[in-house]
C-alpha cells in the first residue's frame, strides 16, 4: 500500500470532516493494521478503522455526488487552515428549511458516527495552525493573537495539544496559566537540541 498514513498527518473525509493520525497500529490478535485518528471537531473523539478500509476508494455507487477519490484524503499542513475554511464555506445551511438543514447535517456526518449536540463543530482555525507547527515561538505567538477569542472550550484544546492540564477557574486565569506552560516549554524545548 502506498498510502499509508503516518503519524501527525491531517485527512479530509469525503464527507467534509478534519481528522489528525494518532498512529497506525497492529490488532494485538490478528494482526490487522488499524488507523487510529482524532476528529478536530466537537469533542475530539479518537477512531480506529481498519488500514484497508481507510485507504479505499469512495463507494460511487452509494455516494455518486461525492468527487473525492479516496474515502480519506491527505491535507498538507500548509493547507489545514484552508480546508476548515473550505469545510465552513460548504456547511453553511439554510435555516429557514427544516429538510435542508437535515440534508446537510447527514451529507457531513461520517459513517457510523454518532449525531452531534454541538452546533457549531469547526475547530478553530488558529489552534489547527498551533497543531500544524514544531516552532516553539509561532506557537506562543499563535496563543497570544487567539486571546479574545479564547473561551474555557478553546483552553482545554491548546491543554490537550500541550499534553498538560489547566485546573478550572477564571478564563483569565486560566488563560494565563496556559501561557506560562506553553513559554516554559517554549524556553526548554528550543534549548534541548543545543
Amino acid at each position: 500500500m502506498e498510502r499509508i498514513p503516518k503519524s501527525g498527518e491531517f485527512y479530509r473525509h469525503f464527507k467534509n470532516k478534519l481528522y489528525q493520525i494518532v498512529t497506525v497500529a497492529e490488532h494485538s490478535e490478528s494482526g490487522e493494521k488499524l488507523v487510529i485518528y482524532q476528529a478536530l471537531y466537537g469533542d475530539y473523539k479518537t477512531y480506529a478503522r481498519p488500514l484497508e478500509m481507510f485507504t479505499s476508494e469512495v463507494d460511487h455507487v452509494k455516494y455518486p455526488d461525492v468527487k473525492q477519490k479516496y474515502r480519506f484524503e491527505k491535507v498538507e499542513p500548509g493547507e489545514v487552515a484552508k480546508a476548515v475554511e473550505s469545510i465552513a464555506e460548504t456547511s453553511v445551511i439554510n435555516t429557514e428549511s427544516v429538510s435542508a438543514t437535515q440534508v446537510t447535517t447527514q451529507a457531513m456526518k461520517p459513517e457510523n458516527e454518532p449525531a452531534s449536540t454541538e452546533a457549531d463543530e469547526l475547530p478553530e482555525p488558529g489552534l489547527l495552525e498551533f497543531l500544524d507547527t514544531d516552532d516553539w515561538d509561532m506557537k506562543y505567538n499563535i496563543l497570544v493573537s487567539l486571546r479574545d477569542k479564547m473561551t474555557d472550550k478553546l483552553v482545554d484544546d491548546f491543554a490537550v495539544a500541550l499534553d498538560i492540564v489547566i485546573p478550572e477557574g477564571p478564563l483569565d486565569k486560566r488563560y494565563e496559566e496556559l501561557k506560562n506552560c506553553l513559554r516554559t516549554r517554549q524556553k526548554f524545548e528550543s534549548q534541548r537540541l543545543r
